[in-house]
């Protein structure tokens, strides 16, 4: 095995290199993920504080809370791309990586 753990594999290593890669051509997608994080965490904590509403209302109120951040920074992220590549005229990088 070529790596230096014993539980790391190649595709292991191949999977954080097109992770690492997605985040920086992408980084709305990473806030996007971070925020559909807190808002679970955040719901989490507010669920023993729900009163008198029901849990299935509670868990519907959540999950829109969460699905509205993770749309709203693909919006933003969409926006930004669209903005660097229309309005400023910045040719968009191509996807061949130098050492094919």
């Amino acid at each position: 095995m070529s790596s230096n753990s014993l539980f790391e594999t190649d595709e292991d290593v191949a999977q954080a290199n097109k992770l690492s890669r997605k985040v920086k051509e992408s980084p709305f997608m990473l806030v996007g993920i971070a925020g559909f994080v807190a808002a679970g965490l955040i719901g989490a904590y507010k669920y023993r504080n729900r009163g008198s509403m029901s849990t299935s209302v509670f868990l519907m109120q959540l999950r829109v809370a969460a699905q509205g951040t993770v749309v709203g920074c693909l919006t933003a992220g969409l926006a930004y791309t669209m903005a660097k590549e229309y309005l400023l005229h910045e040719e968009p990088k191509s996807n061949t990586r130098p050492d094919e």
